[in-house]
């Protein structure tokens, strides 16, 4: 069992589930930055790992990666993929203007990391309610690169390649700032003995 025989009716409520959950990161991201921040999932489906740098422009496009592991009921990885466009918007907000050319210090790595702490947490809370199972996320770990570097890291560090991951489009609207719109990619990779696990319980969910 796999990603890639999701029903429709389990697609649809994956999306749902996304978009309760990223409603929910919204409300926290609102706060540390300030401002009113719309979050939503345009789009769910299932990715192939090593086509992944492809779908974010190619594997030279340089982006911010935010990974982190899944514990609990079931486990696996979660990857936040933002533009590094998007990326600098975001700690423009956070921190004052920024240099594309800067390196991440320690405060905006920091900062960075609890973006995607908030995500993943606000996610799997909702995901994990929602089918009846406790998954809390890790410390996470970040990386500025190309796309195909941060993603062959994240290979290499599961030990593992040819992977599916669901695969949630999120866009980041902000009311501020002449509305602009901030976009990134998350990633769930769950640990093969977890896939059935997660699907049996959103089975119950539809």
């Amino acid at each position: 069992m796999s990603f890639a025989h999701l029903t429709d009716a389990q697609r649809d409520a994956l999306r749902e589930i996304s978009n309760i959950g990223m409603g929910h990161a919204a409300g926290a991201l609102s706060r540390l930055l300030g401002e009113t921040i719309l979050l939503k999932v345009p789009r769910v489906s299932v990715a192939d790992l090593a086509q992944v740098p492809e779908l974010l422009g190619g594997p030279e496009q340089e982006v911010v990666g935010v990974s982190l592991r899944m514990h609990g009921d079931a486990q696996g990885s979660m990857l936040l993929i933002f533009p590094c466009a998007s990326a600098l918007q975001l700690l423009e907000s956070l921190l004052g203007p920024r240099s594309v050319e800067e390196d991440l210090d320690e405060m905006a790595a920091s900062t960075l990391k609890e973006v995607g702490n908030i995500l993943a947490s606000a996610y799997l809370s909702t995901l994990g309610g929602m089918l009846r199972l406790s998954l809390l996320p890790s410390v996470p770990a970040l990386a500025r690169d190309m796309a195909g570097a941060v993603v062959d890291h994240i290979l290499i560090d599961l030990g593992r390649a040819g992977d599916e991951a669901l695969m949630l489009e999120t866009e980041f609207h902000s009311r501020a700032g002449e509305g602009r719109l901030l976009k990134g990619h998350f990633f769930l990779l769950p640990d093969p003995d977890s896939i059935q696990t997660l699907l049996r319980g959103l089975g119950g969910a539809v």
